[in-house]
């Protein structure tokens, strides 16, 4: 017997539970220095006003809770076919959505979720770059019943009354028209994944919680670590180089080892099914989530891989579907980490009906490398030269390190130069760019929603000028190509936007 929706509905009791959870969670996140402090000067505090304290703390964070669940009401207004949440404890809100704008429901579990046996689900719409209402604790029947419920009503001409959830976290949520996982990735191909990619992502993440901690400890000790005059008494003279090599080498696998165990965590059991036209995607080890992607839908696919990931024959596949938002959304972006070539070519051939191909090429103009080597060598050697006898006694092979520095630089913008290259063909434009991680973006021409060009002054006598595509999962720019020809193919595209009637959103 299905849920009677027209009556405002609260959460499951365990909500309580779930939202005074998260709200620890985010106090941890806010006040987490402060803890520092406290375990470092644990012998130092009152114990008893610090049991006090926290007591508090719980008591008042658990009293907030128990209002959140109480507050929070959600049902559907059949009259202004409208999906309406109430929520707030001393600042009551009251949100209305209406139903034909809903694009999709996700049904997701964190951890806590699991543990209390409840489930969140996410309504997104197609007038912001966020998620409008999120339901944190109902039952995962309930669940399914309101996500029916919310879809039936779209009033696009497409087929979503029946996208449940294909996966076996879900038993429950099987019906005749799903159909078994046609793909699932590996352990093995995450692994590959994990130890391949994100490098950059990751060490700039360490290298800012590094940073952070080396403060804290400096708010705590009063001693600054990272400029310590006794450093020698830790490390020689002659040992610094040996040392500092030793640091690079940990400080890289560790990135390594993090990026691994975050790739698994996210990704794990990563299984795609296919249901009417649609692909079904559910994943995660502790944070399950389970989303749909309808390939009417889909703005910008991306193809990444590098020389690794090549020779191991797994790549990175990312679907950036129409966020509605000012902004882009980059939840909006599903990632299918892992898959092979085979596996791509199925996937691609699903949303798009047939494999895309390479056609006409656009290649840059060499100006376009020698300005980027002016920004990133140039300026930075100007600086250099200028600061160089301030800093040479300090550190004598800085010469050495700058000549690494100018190769290392140089590589990468001369193979994102190579790399950079634009693909025309009657159905598809392929953007190809990157250095070492080399991705190719994919869009269909109906899809584009505005398309800007621009050419300097001074670039007219050589006929060369820019491009950028803007769609509805973000925008691609091609920059110094041959300004006729890009001035050619955008009246072909604008006359393919005039004239098409595809429903992308």
């Amino acid at each position: 017997m299905s849920a009677d929706f027209n009556q405002p509905q609260r959460q499951s009791i365990v909500g309580i539970l779930v939202m005074f959870v998260y709200s620890l969670q985010a106090y941890a996140k806010a006040l987490w220095p402060i803890l520092v402090i406290w375990i470092f000067k644990f012998n130092e505090v009152n114990k008893i006003y610090l049991l006090a304290g926290t007591l508090a703390v719980f008591l008042i964070i658990g009293i907030v809770s128990y209002f959140k669940y109480l507050n929070f009401t959600f049902y559907i207004d059949q009259e202004n076919e409208e999906f309406i949440i109430t929520e707030g404890v001393f600042n009551k809100t009251k949100t209305a959505i209406q139903l034909y704008k809903i694009q999709q429901v996700n049904i997701n579990q964190s951890l806590i979720q699991r543990l209390v046996g409840v489930y969140e689900l996410a309504v997104d719409t197609a007038g912001s770059n966020k998620k409008e209402g999120n339901i944190k604790a109902i039952s995962h029947a309930l669940a399914l019943d309101l996500k029916a419920r919310l879809l039936e009503n779209d009033k696009k001409n497409v087929v979503n009354t029946d996208e449940h959830i294909d996966s076996d976290e879900f038993p429950a949520e099987k019906t005749a028209d799903a159909e078994i996982p046609f793909m699932k990735i590996s352990f093995l191909s995450l692994l590959k994944i994990g130890i391949t990619s994100n490098y950059v992502k990751s060490f700039f993440v360490l290298l800012a919680f590094f940073i952070s901690l080396f403060d804290h400890i400096k708010q705590i000790t009063g001693r600054d670590v990272l400029h310590d005059e006794n450093i020698e008494d830790y490390v020689g003279e002659s040992q610094i180089a040996t040392a500092f090599l030793i640091l690079f080498i940990l400080f890289f696998l560790t990135v390594i080892i993090i990026n691994l165990v975050r790739t698994i965590f996210t990704y794990f059991d990563y299984k795609i099914a296919r249901q009417k036209g649609s692909l079904l995607l559910s994943y995660g080890l502790l944070n399950t989530k389970s989303t749909i992607i309808k390939p009417e839908k889909v703005q910008i696919t991306s193809i990444t891989q590098n020389f690794f990931q090549k020779k191991m024959n797994v790549l990175h596949l990312k679907i950036k579907q129409a966020t509605g938002g000012e902004k882009e959304d980059h939840k909006q972006h599903i990632e299918i980490p892992g898959c092979n070539n085979l596996e791509k070519d199925a996937i691609l051939k699903l949303l798009f009906q047939k494999i895309p191909e390479k056609g006409a090429m656009l290649k840059p103009n060499f100006r376009k490398l020698g300005f980027a080597v002016f920004l990133t060598i140039g300026l930075p050697l100007l600086g250099f030269y200028f600061i160089r006898d301030l800093i040479i006694e300090q550190l004598p092979n800085v010469d050495y390190f700058a000549t690494l520095y100018i190769v290392f630089v140089g590589t990468i913008q001369f193979f994102i130069f190579k790399n950079n290259r634009l693909y025309i063909n009657d159905d598809f434009i392929i953007l190809q760019s990157g250095a070492w991680d080399v991705t190719n973006k994919i869009i269909i021409p109906s899809k584009i929603q505005a398309i800007t060009t621009s050419q300097l002054f001074w670039h007219k006598n050589i006929n060369i000028g820019s491009l950028t595509l803007h769609t509805a999962g973000g925008n691609i720019s091609f920059q110094l190509g041959n300004f006729t020809a890009i001035k050619q193919y955008v009246n072909l595209w604008l006359y393919e936007m005039e004239t098409s009637d595809s429903n992308w959103m």
